[in-house]
């Protein structure tokens, strides 16, 4: 059985929070039934399963997420930034301390997941005479777990080469039980022959998607592999999402209330992305904050949305006599200079009204994978959207029976502020945890059925 997880953004708790280690508690008991249930053979009969594979499809550790970035100003001597020279030894240091607070934060789900792969907490009764499930046996049979991690475009880091790196990722297998050797964690599975291996067992391909994202992936980088380098969605995390808490709590400390500081830590959690200044106007009510206060952050804002915009990492991402994602985002950066945070809150109820929707789907770009087009994979999965989604992308008739191709997207486990749709302009959020996660099967596991696609939402 072959279990695959994505997008768990376990963070060092500087930028938001991450989710709860209730949330692995809840798959070890999913992966127990699930791996029962896997034990149920074609014939009707029961036969333990021996060994589940379980990976890691990518931002799982987020690195990206963490004040750490902002402890010197960006240009000045020793400083580290996703986008500075990895070879410098400051940015395996931050890495390194990033790391070191992420598993710190993280510590009971960490451990949790390291159980599994120490064969004392995932066991099965033995099959009894009657090829059933012995109800009164002596000692379970352990199952062997493997735990497999490649990365996406948060823990991208993980996949630089170097000794400095090999030591970090040491940390992270000794801390998860991952099966990974200590060299860099794969972005792509051919970049791995276990795990390549792994999937092809199961007609399955697999990556984290980034690669169809041009705001997190940076395909004209003029590194030799294009994961080694940062891309704009880590500039605008690090200088405006990740700065603007600190630049608020550092300016204007005294002047607000506590809990409004620890509430735009937040920020990385609301969803949809689009209603941020809605969570920030409603901070800003619900604390009763001063209207003059409120001008003064808003400056913050502004300040911080310049600024990034004059990065020469921004600046040299821009493409000259073309459109692209740089222009975009300065278009908004200057159109929200030009508001109020009332005035945007109004902008953003009525785009939703209009032009909402939440279905992302990057199902267009299975139908292009090679392990599509050869038909090689039944199942294309990629993780990165956070949508969860099960697309049926062909059916080709053949004997003894067809082959059917699905593109899956294992979602997210994340803790989000979703806003409400009653009554948006009233700035009412909800919080609540997701949990998603896919399960494939091979030979006569789970009677013969191929795939299985979870995903709930709990509340703590």
């Amino acid at each position: 059985m072959l279990i695959i997880v994505s997008d768990l953004h376990l963070t060092d708790g500087t930028c938001g929070r991450s989710i709860s280690s209730t949330a692995f508690k809840l798959f070890f008991d999913r992966l127990r039934e699930l791996t029962l249930n896997a034990s149920w053979r074609a014939d009707g009969y029961y036969n333990p399963v021996q060994e589940v594979d379980l990976l890691l499809l990518g931002d799982i550790l987020d690195l990206q997420h963490s004040t750490l970035w902002l402890e010197k100003e960006d240009g000045t001597p020793n400083t580290a930034r996703p986008w500075t020279d990895f070879h410098a030894p400051e940015f395996a240091a931050t890495v390194r301390a990033i790391t070191d607070g992420i598993l710190k934060n993280n510590t009971e789900a960490a451990q949790i997941l390291k159980n599994l792969t120490a064969g004392r907490t995932l066991s099965l009764p033995p099959a009894d005479r009657r090829g059933r499930p012995a109800k009164l046996a002596l000692q379970s049979m352990p199952v062997k777990v493997n735990i497999h991690y490649m990365v996406g475009n948060h823990d991208w880091f993980y996949h630089l080469p170097g000794a400095e790196f090999d030591a970090i990722r040491a940390k992270v297998i000794n801390a998860l039980g991952l099966s990974n050797p200590v060299g860099p964690f794969p972005h792509q599975a051919k970049e791995s022959g276990t795990i390549e291996n792994l999937l092809n067992k199961y007609q399955v391909y697999a990556q984290h998607g980034d690669l169809y994202d041009s705001f997190n992936y940076d395909k004209e980088s003029d590194q030799e592999n294009k994961r080694d380098s940062a891309a704009l969605g880590d500039a605008f995390a690090i200088e405006i999402i990740n700065r603007f808490p600190v630049e608020v709590e550092r300016r204007m400390k005294g002047e607000l209330p506590p809990g409004l500081i620890t509430s735009l830590r937040e920020l990385v959690n609301v969803r949809p992305a689009l209603a941020t200044p809605l969570w920030i106007s409603s901070q800003l009510r619900h604390n009763n904050v001063p209207e003059a206060l409120q001008n003064k952050l808003k400056n913050i804002w502004d300040e911080l949305g310049d600024d990034f915009l004059k990065l020469p990492f921004v600046r040299a991402s821009d493409k000259k006599l073309k459109f692209d994602v740089v222009d975009g985002l300065e278009a908004v950066i200057k159109i929200t200079d030009r508001f109020s945070f009332k005035t945007i809150d109004s902008l953003v109820v009525w785009l939703r009204k209009k032009f909402w929707s939440e279905e992302v789907t990057f199902a267009k770009y299975a139908l292009k994978e090679d392990a599509f087009l050869n038909r090689k994979a039944q199942f294309i999965v990629y993780g990165h959207t956070h949508h969860h989604e099960v697309v049926p992308l062909d059916s080709i008739p053949a004997s003894p029976a067809p082959t059917n191709q699905t593109y899956l997207n294992s979602g997210t486990w994340h803790t989000y502020f979703d806003l409400a749709v009653h009554k948006p302009e009233e700035q009412k959020f909800i919080p609540y945890q997701l949990l998603t996660y896919l399960a494939f099967y091979r030979g006569d596991e789970r009677g013969g059925r191929r795939f299985e696609a979870w995903s709930g939402s709990f509340s703590e």
